[in-house]
């Protein structure tokens, strides 16, 4: 074992080597002297390990009937406590490996915003439109009022496309949110709320001036925090 960098890793393997001299070594060598190992046995000098398939015949061939049978018992019941042990620290290592993967897909995503820019998109009259959205929300007309809502909520489906969160719908999308990264999620739920209300109730639904300005200063929270407009 000489060689070894002295690191975690690179003791690793001289971890395991012992261990397999001791399981399949020692123990079965100590089994073997404690009950009289006949010299004519092919284990009687133990110059190869003793793997674990071999223990039965092992204890078969150097132990009397009686011996051997409690042997074998205890083997089998260390065999079960061992592997029930272990069930435990395999849904540790499974529920780590879940963790680093959900972890990976946060920073891929994060990855991904970083690169999607507006200017990288080059996402024209981004600016200008989000001014016309502005004086739709500014007159007088209800129904200019609603078009400036689904127009500020298209703006926000193409705001989350670029922060590389997907879906079918915008409410997909921002249920994929990490709200660490989106300081102002609860604002784009409570506009998007809105909007459906508009696009499924059309002018049924009553929309004030003042309702509006709201509903649009909601939308400008995302926009801005992600430097969407200006």
């Amino acid at each position: 074992m000489d060689g070894s960098d002295g690191s975690l890793t690179g003791a690793t393997p001289g971890a395991f080597w012992f261990l397999g001299e001791l399981l399949f070594r020692w123990v079965p060598a100590t089994v073997a002297g404690l009950v009289n190992t006949p010299t004519t046995t092919p284990y009687a000098n133990f110059s190869q390990p003793v793997s674990a398939l071999d223990v039965p015949t092992l204890l078969a061939q150097t132990a009397d009937p009686a011996t051997f049978d409690a042997l074998a018992k205890g083997w089998f019941v260390f065999s079960l406590i061992t592997l029930t042990l272990s069930v435990p620290f395999l849904a540790v290592v499974v529920y780590c490996w879940i963790r680093i993967m959900q972890i990976r897909r946060g920073e891929r995503l994060a990855i991904r915003a970083a690169q999607r820019t507006v200017a990288a998109q080059d996402i024209p009259r981004t600016q200008l439109r989000w001014n016309r959205i502005l004086d739709q929300a500014s007159s007088s007309n209800p129904e200019s009022w609603r078009l400036s809502i689904l127009e500020a909520d298209i703006m926000l489906s193409e705001l989350l496309d670029l922060q590389g969160y997907k879906g079918e719908t915008i409410a997909d999308k921002m249920k994929q949110v990490n709200r660490a990264q989106f300081n102002s999620i609860d604002a784009a739920w409570d506009a998007h709320k809105i909007r459906n209300l508009i696009a499924h109730e059309g002018s049924a639904h009553e929309l004030s001036a003042r309702e509006t300005r709201r509903v649009i200063a909601l939308y400008e929270r995302a926009f801005k925090e992600f430097k969407y407009i200006d």
